[in-house]
């Protein structure tokens, strides 16, 4: 299987092809507007700003091809990390729209209410509760643990679109689905085997 892992220019792009050829997948981190077009899967990536994420894709040339075979043609796409923020409508963090494709906005988190605060970010390993019976959460076992690092969280307009949650000063989303669109807040490559099986279940495997 053909896999298009998006190079954002932010973050360690090398970690998520490589768990994906351990599948048996063909996964390539590039902008080729030819690649993207034939691809079965893409991968969104990236860690870091969210604005500098926009500015890079914008100036990659390939949001009309992406927009296409994701919102046309209804290929499933992961959003990861930084990757699932750029899927809202817009960001705390930056002044550029994202890319609207999961209407929402991700929000800075805020924990002055508490006594003591939760550290920001919000750095190591917590568990995800499925909300639902969804492919992409399939076959995890109890209590799935996963890696995260992020000061910023999805809050989609449609709760619906919440298929994960996970508690750290508060509830909040960490896996979201709008049809084939897809995003988890945490990095399943720094996750070993529960990340191996979110790449297997995204892979249909």
């Amino acid at each position: 299987m053909k896999v298009a892992v998006i190079n954002t220019k932010v973050g360690n792009l090398g970690a998520i092809p490589n768990m994906l050829d351990r599948l048996g997948a063909t996964a390539r981190v590039t902008l080729d507007p030819t690649e993207i077009e034939n691809a079965e899967r893409i991968v969104l990536p990236g860690v870091g700003s969210f604005d500098a994420a926009m500015r890079n894709l914008t100036r990659s040339g390939v949001l009309d091809v992406l927009r296409r075979r994701v919102i046309d043609d209804g290929i499933p796409l992961l959003g990861v990390c930084l990757g699932m923020e750029l899927l809202a409508d817009r960001s705390d963090e930056g002044a550029l729209p994202g890319l609207g494709w999961v209407p929402g906005e991700a929000l800075r988190f805020r924990f002055d209410h508490l006594d003591p605060a939760p550290r920001i970010p919000h750095m190591g390993w917590n568990i995800i509760r499925p909300t639902g019976d969804a492919p992409l959460l399939r076959d995890l076992g109890d209590r799935p643990r996963f890696y995260f690092a992020h000061s910023f969280y999805f809050s989609p307009t449609d709760p619906a679109d919440v298929i994960g949650v996970t508690q750290y000063g508060q509830a909040f989303a960490s896996v979201i689905q709008r049809k084939n669109i897809m995003g988890i807040q945490f990095h399943p490559e720094k996750s070993h085997r529960f990340g191996l099986a979110i790449f297997r279940n995204f892979l249909g495997q």
